[in-house]
């Protein structure tokens, strides 16, 4: 599955939040590019990538190898929170049902 996501934190603070977020998930980093990550673990396999674009923005793609709605595209999509409270402090995390 693809994820993408539009931010104002720079692309190594991405790839940084990222490393931290998804080894949090027990999820080894298997690849190490200049703006791209691989991380593989129990849930299955993840790409990150993050790269400038037009103007303050960050564009972030995250592909997946699951089918579907799975456990690790939900982490994928936290993961996107995660970035939008880096960018805003303010911003508070609520459950969404």
């Amino acid at each position: 599955m693809k994820h993408f996501y539009r931010t104002q934190v720079a692309p190594a603070a991405v790839l940084e939040h990222a490393d931290r977020f998804f080894r949090a998930l027990q999820m080894d980093r298997t690849v190490n590019a200049p703006r791209a990550r691989t991380y593989t673990g129990d849930l299955g396999t993840l790409h990150v990538s993050a790269r400038k674009e037009a103007g303050h923005y960050t564009f972030v793609s995250v592909d997946t190898d699951q089918m579907g709605e799975s456990r690790l595209d939900r982490n994928a999509k936290r993961f996107f929170v995660e970035l939008k409270s880096a960018a805003d402090p303010r911003h508070q995390v609520r459950a969404a049902y």
